[in-house]
């Protein structure tokens, strides 16, 4: 059965993004539809899929983390306006059968996405 999921790692102070709201797209042609919202637990990961099964079907997708609002929240300084504010990340799942997790490494400054496992 397919699934995606997804975690959120801050890389600037070296802990899990905890309570970050994520949202999921599904994206035909230039038209988005909201599908799932979740808020990243305490390991910054989702408690479950963001979406899996029959849900899930093969198309491009679209993942929107509210980086902004996490880092306003963080112990860190940073300056207003802040540089990023949503991350989002575009990608294709071919097979719905399979496993898509799909992690962010995140800064105040910049952001790196991968295929993960």
């Amino acid at each position: 059965m397919g699934r995606l999921t997804t975690h959120v790692l801050d890389t600037a102070q070296g802990i899990p993004g905890k309570s970050i709201s994520v949202n999921l797209y599904f994206k035909t042609g230039e038209t988005q539809k909201l599908i799932a919202t979740k808020i990243t637990n305490d390991d910054g990961r989702c408690d479950g899929p963001l979406i899996e099964g029959n849900d899930f079907t093969a198309g491009e997708y679209v993942l929107e983390f509210d980086v902004g609002q996490y880092f306003k929240n963080s112990s860190l300084k940073i300056t207003e306006p802040h540089f990023l504010n949503k991350v989002l990340i575009q990608f294709y799942a071919a097979d719905a059968n399979t496993h898509y997790h799909v992690p962010l490494l995140v800064t105040p400054w910049s952001y790196s996405t991968y295929r993960g496992s």
